[in-house]
Parts: structure tokens; sequence; C-alpha cells
């Protein structure tokens, strides 16, 4: 009965843990979208501009598949 609560224990350490990368990869993608709205913002090149968003479109994709 011990050793079947310790793997729950572990089971759900490493959800928590899961959780985390998923909050921290969340995390990096949001300040890389900020940069590429604050460069969006400054760019004054149209195929630059269109790679940017282009760029912002694929980490929204991604910040919405951590969120589904």
């Amino acid at each position: 009965m011990e050793s079947q609560a310790a793997e729950t224990g572990k089971r759900r350490a490493k959800l928590t843990q899961e959780e985390l990368e998923r909050e921290r990869r969340k995390a990096d993608l949001l300040l890389s979208r900020s940069r590429i709205l604050q460069q969006l913002d400054e760019s004054s090149n149209e195929r630059y501009s269109e790679l940017l968003r282009r760029s912002l479109a694929e980490l929204d994709a991604q910040i919405a598949k951590l969120e589904a």
C-alpha cells in the first residue's frame, strides 16, 4: 500500500513538472511575441514586416496549442 502511495506521489510530481515546463514555455513565447510586436511597430521595410507577421502568427498558434 505504501509503495502505491509513493507511486501516486511521483506521478503528481511529474505532472506538476510538466505543468511548470508548459508555463515556462508559454512565458518564453509571450516574451518573443512582445519583442516581435515591438519590431513590427518600428519596421519600415514591408518585406521584413511580413516576415514578422508570419512569425507572430506562428507564435500565436504555439501559444494557443499550449493553452488547449
